[in-house]
């Protein structure tokens, strides 16, 4: 699925390479069809500040949003467990699911990194795709709520999703949550939704039982190899790299 490639894209720190790539995520989103037409709009316009923005300036955009604290981490666990020990058995137990279908993970990659996740998922069948972009949409929607509160464009990145993968049944709770919160929301306070709003990702209600750093020189390999994938006509759905 070439649009979840384009949005891991879209979602990686901003390169040279992601500005050059523009037209040819464009020309994707277009053929595959998926995203509702106020979506694509929006997604065309974010793809036009990529492409038309300052490197410079964008980057300072992306690291201002990203990398400055927990709140809008895209790290997927991070929103789940925290800094428990859940959270690593969680990340070795996704390790191994991307390892099974051989995908290479770099060293310097956590596997619950969103740009990462939604690269593995492009590859596989709609089916796989449903169950795990389901387990994580309350991540995804809580994300997309704190965005849209700021007046961020990478919103719609969250709003992609949700065309995919369907709106889950709490969704009005996390944009409320996010809503009320304040510009300096910390984990503690994240893990309050949590507590009143039970979390599942990959079929993990436990977090006991397991259940996939976004600045410069993270997640190189998720770039290249969504670039590859997002140009190629063609590809298996279960093929690795």
């Amino acid at each position: 699925m070439k649009t979840l490639a384009v949005i891991s894209r879209v979602l990686c720190y901003p390169t040279a390479e992601l500005q050059a790539a523009v037209p040819d995520m464009r020309r994707a989103i277009r053929e595959e069809g998926l995203l509702t037409p106020e979506v694509q709009w929006r997604l065309d316009a974010l793809l036009g500040e990529i492409a038309e923005t300052p490197l410079l300036d964008l980057q300072e955009v992306y690291v201002n949003l990203f990398d400055r604290g927990r709140n809008l981490s895209l790290h997927l666990f991070e929103h789940v467990h925290g800094e428990s020990r859940d959270r690593g058995q969680a990340m070795v137990e996704l390790m191994n699911q991307y390892a099974a279908a051989g995908l290479e993970v770099d060293a310097y990659e956590l596997p619950d990194y969103l740009p990462l996740f939604l690269e593995y998922l492009s590859q596989r069948d709609r089916a796989e795709i449903d169950e795990l972009l389901g387990d994580a949409m309350g991540v995804a929607i809580l994300l997309g709520a704190r965005l849209t509160e700021r007046g961020s464009s990478y919103a719609v990145a969250f709003d992609a999703l949700e065309c995919i993968a369907g709106t889950p049944e709490d969704a009005a709770d996390f944009r409320k949550h996010a809503a009320g919160e304040g510009p300096d929301e910390t984990i503690e306070k994240m893990d309050e939704i949590w507590e009143e709003e039970q979390v599942t990702f990959l079929g993990n209600s436990d977090p006991s039982s397991g259940g996939c750093s976004t600045g410069a020189g993270q997640g190189d390999q998720v770039r290249t190899a969504a670039v590859e994938w997002i140009e190629q006509p063609s590809r298996g759905a279960a093929g690795g790299k």
